[in-house]
């Protein structure tokens, strides 16, 4: 062999070596898109802090027994093992990743949301390779299909509508200065109701980001399911009720005032407003077979599967749990309080 073909060779060897050494640098740290259909967890939860988020048979959670730490579960409450330190909320999951806001320390978060959340990010399921997508104040965030739509807290601009790609690309504002919650996606659009001029129903394409009125109704935190609209009528002391896009009719659902409620398949847990009987209830989505779950006042009411979590109001703990389709039990959720002391530190377990 000459000499030119020897340098030809090695010229020829070291290109594709660099080329190997390219792919596997980059390959691994590439995001796969994902279906635009793809959710990362269901309104109702999202719009009870995102506390709890079920993908593929498996729970993850913030546990509220370890100041809101990333824990994971079976659906069951098997297996059940703490993934990441730090506070956590606003949980989605979808392709195989976690996205979720951070919650932090920091002062300057003043319009009275509960916590303080600093950045968006993201991490695979195990809770590792965690990287920040955005760093700046939630307070919603929703996971729909490729994009990330979060509604951002900026001292000087207010509440904007932002979204950024899963791979943290095409960040974008998509609606400046307007309160724009996304928790409610389903079949590409966003659905809001409006919070300046009006609490019409609204909708919002991804694909174009064109807003639009879907219905002239008086409503608060809506939810959008199987051909109905459930939600907090304003115009009538926040009662709960749900309309019909078919038949073009509101049902009253219960005349209680309400504070808050998730829907989840069939059923509806929802807390009831009252100076003398508060108390968390659960009813058929029709409004029928209304029974009591636990008296007092709740929040968080995050479902999965299986149970149904929450906690009294400013009490993060104990968090309470009963049977999402079976017999109203309501038991600690003693798994998650457990396995939160394992993790504890041996002085801060210890008793003197």
């Amino acid at each position: 062999m000459t000499k030119k073909a020897k340098n030809l060779l090695i010229i020829f060897v070291t290109f594709i070596f660099l080329i190997a050494l390219m792919f596997l640098t980059i390959l691994p740290n590439r995001i796969p898109l994902t279906n635009d259909d793809t959710v990362g967890n269901t309104p109702g939860n999202l719009n009870n802090g995102g506390y709890f988020c079920e993908s593929d048979g498996r729970v993850y959670f913030a546990n509220a027994y370890d100041d809101y730490a990333l824990y994971s579960m079976k659906a069951d409450e098997s297996d059940l093992k703490k993934i990441n330190d730090g506070s956590f909320s606003c949980l989605n999951a979808g392709g195989g990743y976690l996205y979720y806001s951070m919650i932090g320390k920091t002062e300057d978060f003043d319009l009275g949301f509960i916590g303080k959340p600093y950045g968006v990010y993201r991490s695979k399921l195990n809770g590792r390779k965690a990287t920040g997508l955005d760093r700046c104040h939630i307070i919603n965030l929703r996971l729909c299909g490729n994009y990330i739509y979060y509604e951002k807290y900026d001292n000087k601009e207010a509440v904007s509508l932002e979204k950024i790609r899963i791979d943290k690309k095409e960040k974008q504002t998509v609606a400046p200065k307007m309160i724009i919650n996304p928790n409610c996606y389903v079949d590409g659009k966003i659905y809001y109701n409006g919070d300046a001029t009006d609490h019409y129903l609204y909708a919002l394409d991804t694909a174009t980001g064109v807003s639009e009125v879907v219905w002239e109704g008086n409503l608060w935190n809506p939810i959008v399911q199987d051909g109905y609209v459930y939600f907090m009528d304003v115009g009538n002391d926040y009662r709960l009720c749900r309309y019909s896009f078919t038949d073009d009719v509101i049902e009253v659902l219960t005349n209680e005032r309400i504070d808050l409620f998730n829907v989840y398949d069939n059923y509806i847990y929802y807390q009831v407003s009252s100076p003398t009987q508060p108390a968390l209830k659960r009813m058929m989505t029709d409004g029928s077979s209304q029974e009591l779950v636990k008296e007092g006042v709740f929040q968080n009411i995050n479902i999965t599967s299986q149970y149904v979590y929450f906690n009294a109001f400013n009490e993060p703990t104990p968090v309470y749990k009963t049977s999402t389709y079976g017999a109203v039990n309501v038991t600690n959720f003693d798994a998650a309080m457990q396995a939160a002391l394992k993790e504890a530190k041996p002085d801060e377990n210890t008793a003197e």
